[in-house]
């Protein structure tokens, strides 16, 4: 009789600490940042009211259509992420929660995380230039490539870059937009000899590129799971691995002439 009085009772002073605990976890601060769609900018266009790619030593050439780079926001890496915030974002299409070391990969400091994307970002610029003009056959002796772009760090602009610098300069080839009058959207790094390399958040950049109007999003071929896993209505996935690659999909898909790949 005492024994089957006294367990509720037990039960009941263990569950206060048990109650205390699960409170304590769920407020606890965890390694963890809150990912959403970011911006996207046109770098075929302006941002901020300057133009984003300007040319000097070869002529330029009138575009129509839209390339647009895509980003990623996050929470900053001082701020206070509870295993509640992570429950909470978990099964949301639009958040993603990750690591904070891979969002954030150069430590906790804002002023040293600023300084590491903007050298990234004009790492990114570099390469981007160097790509384009070794595709198109030109010498950066001669041509001059400007990248502006405020307020964005990191490099997964890169191949965006490149491919604004070929339309400016060359289009398709055959006297057309690499656009065809299309709003297209896209991310991946890129290198000098214009690998395109993966990025991070692919999921939900093509949410951002749909939002502003995107049909076309070009994705580094490696990550073509993660953007097919929550891809928006109307966007269709476009894999890449070169700039020649990304520019011979395009041209495709303007002309309806060759093979456009897809995920």
């Amino acid at each position: 009789m005492l024994s089957r009085l006294s367990r509720p009772r037990a039960i009941a002073v263990c569950a206060l600490p048990v109650v205390a605990l699960i409170a304590t976890a769920v407020l606890v601060p965890l390694p963890f940042s809150v990912a959403q769609p970011g911006m996207t900018a046109n770098v075929l266009g302006k941002n901020r009211g300057t133009e984003v790619i300007t040319v000097a030593g070869a002529p330029t050439r009138p575009t129509s259509g839209q390339l647009r780079m895509t980003t990623i926001e996050a929470t900053g890496p001082d701020a206070q992420v509870s295993l509640g915030d992570v429950i909470g974002n978990w099964f949301r299409s639009d958040r993603a929660v990750m690591p904070r070391d891979a969002v954030y990969p150069s430590g906790d400091d804002l002023k040293e995380i600023e300084r590491h994307n903007t050298e990234q970002m004009e790492q990114s610029q570099d390469a981007a230039a160097e790509a384009a003009l070794k595709y198109l056959g030109l010498s950066d002796k001669d041509v001059k490539v400007t990248l502006r772009l405020a307020d964005v760090g990191g490099p997964s602009a890169g191949l965006l870059f490149s491919l604004g610098i070929v339309d400016k300069l060359d289009g398709d080839g055959r006297g057309g937009d690499l656009t065809g009058g299309r709003t297209i959207a896209g991310t991946g790094t890129i290198d000098g000899v214009g690998t395109v390399g993966a990025v991070g958040g692919v999921g939900l950049k093509t949410q951002a590129a749909r939002r502003d109007g995107a049909t076309v999003f070009l994705v580094p071929k490696a990550e073509c799971g993660e953007a097919k896993s929550e891809l928006p209505k109307g966007l269709r996935l476009i894999p890449v691995t070169t700039l020649k690659g990304a520019v011979d999909s395009l041209a495709a898909l303007q002309t309806g002439k060759g093979t456009v790949p897809s995920c």
